[in-house]
């Protein structure tokens, strides 16, 4: 067997004297082109027909790209019939560019034109191959021998678009297919002399599309690449610079951006990142994280689950669920730490009323592109104690004291080690309410009443009432300077005198004339240790009794 130096040699370097691109950043967003619709739709299994193909564009232009590649209408019947009902239905927008690619080749440069004669504006987007492999194994010839190839179409296109009569606006795109793996000094060549047989002028500039086709070095060789061909074009002014990154090294995304800062004006690419291979770019994803830097990406992404979910019904294709910013699981957080962390990132917001976003581990708000916060924490064995907690308030209203969040992240744990997967919210309230409300109880409230005495030696709170304690009925009554003071010197008076209260909180839990109390009580059991109680009802001072007593009844029940 080769050894890996021995079968593969490393990228060679860019010849740049200063490299101008790292110091740079990104201020602005390019101009988007989607290729979703191209030859084959982008590597589909099962090729969309072409109804999905017009539900897919009117999608892309809701979105709000400008610039659709719609197919490769030499190439396919279907793609052809696309374009032509495109046209012909007058389904394009009249902000939008249909866009069509061919090879270098007359035939199928003249059956392109035919699809897009009569659109308002069309892109023809001309390419051939120009990498030292592809010259020595497919062309069989030199540079010039390509150069050759590719202005011959160049001057054919021309000269259709100038003897169309249909009232198409047409602009013209060249690619040096492989650029990445051409030699930087033939790419400008290349280019040169095609931007010069296209008539190239600052009026009607020519897309330059550098296509990353298959990645072979790391993003900041290709950000060389595009910053070479950006500053050594005879006429750079009368190009538009364009890119085209693949992800064969998992690095497209990268590579992209690294282009806009060395130079690159316009991206093409897919949604999902879809394509041959490992795919094209997602622009959804390079979107949004311009957007997560303060730059307005210019593309309606708010109702990002609804997109998903129309892209996996046309292509038949499903989004990873690590998929950035889109896939099912990417703001979820099973772990304890991020849980809380998160948890309280939200809670600080709210509390300062601060605009910015800085909510550790989401680096988006997920409601900004259609996501909520309840599945955000999701709860497995794994998860801490504020996760579970988290959700409780979040999705059922109940804020738990945080010296309660041991307590139940301790059950709700149990619960996903019983269950060997995790608990969805309905899962985790119902250990709260097996736990805390539904459970066997030694002592029980039967009929009370709580009033205030006034006296010469002051005010207090008088509480009657019976206790069932296993089958017997017993009343009790106590004095104190409210109603958990009271109930506790009710209950001493029939023996249950070894618990004290060591902290109390308590929230409604529902608004309007039906609204109920929620109080949870801490106390100090016989054994040293501390146990949590909960009682809920419309009457905040019944709340706080019944919590005293379930507190009582988890004590007893768990041996504490």
């Amino acid at each position: 067997m080769h050894t890996a130096k021995e079968k593969y040699r490393p990228f060679p370097p860019v010849p740049l004297k200063e490299r101008l691109w790292p110091g740079r950043t990104i201020e602005h967003c390019p101009i988007w082109c989607s290729v979703d619709l191209r030859d084959g739709n982008q590597a589909l299994v099962n090729p969309m027909g072409l109804q999905q193909k017009l539900d897919f564009f009117r999608m892309l232009c809701k979105v709000g790209f400008k610039e659709i590649e719609v197919g490769f209408p030499a190439a396919s019947q279907v793609e052809f019939d696309t374009c032509r009902r495109l046209i012909e239905g007058d389904l394009v927008p009249k902000d939008v560019a249909i866009q069509v690619i061919m090879q270098a080749r007359e035939n199928q440069i003249r059956r392109s034109f035919e699809a897009v004669r009569g659109a308002r504006e069309a892109i023809i987007h001309l390419y051939n191959p120009t990498s030292t492999a592809q010259r020595r194994v497919v062309f069989q010839t030199d540079m010039a021998g390509v150069i050759d190839i590719a202005v011959r179409g160049a001057r054919l296109i021309r000269e259709l678009a100038e003897q169309d009569t249909s009232g198409t606006r047409y602009r013209f795109e060249y690619s040096p297919e492989s650029f990445s793996g051409t030699e930087v000094e033939n790419s400008v060549w290349i280019i040169d002399e095609v931007m010069e047989a296209l008539g190239a002028s600052e009026e009607n500039k020519v897309i330059v599309d550098l296509p990353n086709t298959v990645e072979l070095g790391t993003p900041n060789t290709f950000a060389d690449q595009v910053e070479y061909v950006h500053t050594h074009l005879k006429h750079r002014e009368r190009a538009i610079l364009s890119v085209h990154p693949h992800n064969d090294r998992g690095t497209g995304l990268a590579s992209a951006e690294l282009a806009l800062m060395a130079g690159a004006e316009r991206v093409e690419g897919t949604m999902f990142a879809n394509g041959e291979r490992t795919g094209n770019i997602d622009l959804v994803t390079m979107a949004l994280n311009l957007y997560t830097q303060g730059i307005d990406p210019g593309l309606e992404l708010s109702d990002l689950p609804r997109l998903r979910e129309m892209y996996e019904t046309y292509t038949g294709m499903q989004v990873p669920k690590r998929h950035p910013y889109s896939g099912e699981l990417v703001f979820t957080a099973f772990s304890g730490s991020h849980q809380d962390a998160i948890s309280k990132g939200v809670e600080d917001r709210k509390r300062s009323g601060s605009k910015l976003w800085d909510v550790p581990y989401l680096p988006i708000d997920p409601a900004d592109i259609g996501r909520q916060f309840d599945p955000i924490i999701r709860i497995n064995s794994q998860s801490g104690k504020g996760g579970a907690a988290f959700v409780m308030q979040t999705v059922f209203g109940y804020t738990l004291p945080k010296a309660m969040h041991a307590e139940f992240g301790a059950l709700v744990k149990q619960a996903c080690d019983k269950k060997g997967a995790e608990l969805s919210n309905d899962e985790v309230f119902q250990v709260f309410r097996d736990n805390y409300i539904d459970f066997p109880v030694h002592y029980a409230l039967s009929g009370s009443s709580i009033f205030h005495e006034s006296g010469e030696r002051g005010s207090a709170v008088q509480f009657r009432g019976n206790i069932r304690m296993g089958g017997e009925r017993v009343p009790v009554q106590g004095s104190g300077n409210g109603p958990i003071d009271a109930f506790f010197n009710a209950l001493k008076r029939v023996g249950v005198d070894r618990y004290s209260f060591v902290s109390y909180s308590e929230h409604a839990i529902s608004s309007g004339s039906d609204a109920n109390a929620i109080a949870y009580i801490e106390l100090r059991t016989p054994g040293g240790n501390t146990v949590f109680g909960v009682g809920i009802e419309s009457n905040i001072n019944m709340a706080s009794i019944k919590g005293v007593l379930c507190a009582i009844n988890r004590a007893e029940l768990l041996g504490l």
